[in-house]
């Protein structure tokens, strides 16, 4: 194989997305093989609030090869098991979306069809019953799942983490130094293309310093200084179906017990984020300004903190879509620069990672190919439209039309690869999900079933066991989810045994 030509990789924004990158590339490819700059500005700063993720962080994680109770404990992190939503189909109403598996696939088919058919048999337990994850959250339990050699007689805990963005940033920048990252503090005044390719050349400093690079990784956040300003990609707009556009966060005080769970409450204009940490909870109005006033929205969210507001509100302006090519030439966008969802489902770091992962996979040694360019860019179209539908489901399939704003997401036209998909669902509980879709159909049928959409038929292969052997294997699954959680300490005490922060209020 040829010798490494492209060698000096420049990171424009640090932040999660720069950081996550700088860690990966400087982990994988290696310092000793490519020189990494990273380039940011304390006087621009970063979005940064308290995140929540989903289980595919543990993935990169272990691609870094972290100690986890480092990591919980170095960003006041806290587990996460779901996330309850809370009047999202009507007020009054709440439901969990959890991670992992609703009891047990058998015979090739979802679990989800033999608890249909045992339902309208006249069955009275709730499918969340067969969920180790819910059961957990609702007792406010945590623990990790040891290694089990041969059958899983109990289920397996899926979780994911609640942290503190900026300390996660600052976390992954002292793990990527300490690798060979170098970073430069400084802001962009200047960027320079080559003019016979129009690849981007160097970007010039404030302080005069000019940067070359050959490869560019544009961490920029929703300016994409590089990727939009300068090679003009281009915004998919999808605000006709996600119209929420702002975003107001603030920190409060801990209060209550610690729960091991993001909440999502549904208002007037749009909703709430919860994201408890250690040391104090996130919280975020997301809201169309076409509804409702930035202060107005603040005094809001002031009003329904539960406890002492520790910071201004901080207002965030976005617009819901992805740049019609996040890699051209020689730049590659990565998080906030190359397209932005809301963060109902906590999706924005994963969207993060898929675009490290497939960086990674496609790396370039001595050429640009634009065949794999092409299929990078095809392939986070791909992840950020599957999601997108997704993320319309919760607000088209719902009772409310209680303001204007769910008035028109009630009603609005959506999708066709989403009709279809809602239609599938109604006659027989499926949504025929795609392997690689991040979303699979334990996922769509517990927020279509919350949101009050509760299928006519089911998979005819549940009809294909009589029903003392459908009732036997329930009550087995159900046994073994409670044995489970009678096992687990409590979430905060897990915590305090095993990654308290020097910052915990646990306690």
């Amino acid at each position: 194989m040829g010798e490494q030509t492209i060698k000096n990789i420049v990171i424009v924004g640090g932040g999660t997305a720069g950081w996550m990158a700088a860690a990966a590339i400087s982990k994988t490819v290696g310092c000793q093989t490519v020189n990494i700059t990273l380039i940011e500005s304390e006087e621009i700063g970063t979005v940064g609030v308290g995140e929540a993720t989903i289980p595919m962080i543990s993935l990169f994680n272990n691609v870094l090869g972290l100690d986890e109770n480092e990591f919980v404990r170095e960003t006041n992190g806290t587990f996460k098991l779901g996330i309850e939503f809370v009047d999202w189909r009507k007020p009054g109403h709440s439901y969990f979306h959890p991670f992992g598996l609703l009891g047990v696939d058998m015979d090739g088919i979802s679990f989800m069809h033999y608890w249909l058919r045992w339902k309208k048999a006249g069955g009275n337990l709730d499918y969340a019953k067969f969920n180790a994850e819910t059961e957990a959250a609702a007792a406010l339990k945590f623990m990790r799942t040891n290694h089990e050699s041969g059958p899983m007689l109990m289920p397996k805990i899926n979780y994911a983490f609640q942290f503190d963005a900026g300390l996660y940033a600052a976390f992954l920048r002292r793990y990527s130094e300490k690798r060979g990252v170098v970073r430069k503090e400084g802001k962009i005044v200047d960027i320079k293309q080559d003019a016979t390719t129009g690849h981007i050349d160097c970007v010039v400093l404030q302080n005069g310093e000019t940067i070359r690079g050959d490869f560019f990784i544009d961490c920029s956040g929703f300016r994409g200084l590089l990727i939009e300003q300068v090679l003009q990609a281009g915004y998919h707009d999808w605000s006709h179906w996600l119209p929420v556009n702002r975003a107001v966060a603030v920190p409060c005080e801990s209060a209550g017990k610690l729960l091991p769970y993001t909440r999502s409450t549904a208002r007037e204009f749009g909703w709430q984020w919860r994201i408890p940490l250690q040391h104090r909870t996130g919280n975020g109005y997301v809201y169309c300004d076409q509804y409702i006033s930035d202060d107005e929205a603040a005094s809001q969210l002031l009003a329904h903190l539960d406890g002492r507001a520790q910071a201004e509100p901080k207002t965030l302006r976005f617009l819901t879509g992805m740049r019609k090519k996040c890699w051209i030439k020689n730049c590659l966008a990565i998080g906030l620069a190359g397209g932005f969802l809301e963060p109902l489902e906590s999706t924005s770091i994963h969207l993060t990672q898929v675009a490290i992962s497939k960086l990674l996979a496609m790396f370039p040694r001595d050429e640009f190919n634009e065949a794999l360019i092409k299929r990078f860019n095809e392939e986070m179209e791909t992840e950020y439209d599957t999601v997108k539908d997704f993320l319309i489901a919760h607000y088209k399939v719902t009772e409310r039309e209680d303001t204007p704003f769910w008035q028109y997401v009630k009603n609005m036209s959506i999708p066709d690869s989403l009709q279809e998909r809602l239609n599938i669902f109604k006659k027989r509980g499926e949504v025929l999900a795609r392997q690689t879709e991040l979303f699979k159909e334990v996922n769509w049928f517990v927020v279509l079933v919350g949101q009050g959409l509760f299928p006519e038929g089911y998979h005819p292969v549940a009809d294909a066991i009589s029903a003392d052997e459908l009732r036997l294997r329930l009550t087995k699954i159900r046994t073994g989810i409670q044995n489970r959680i009678n096992i687990m300490p409590g979430h905060a005490d897990f915590i305090a045994a095993n990654c308290r922060s020097p910052m915990s209020k646990i306690g």
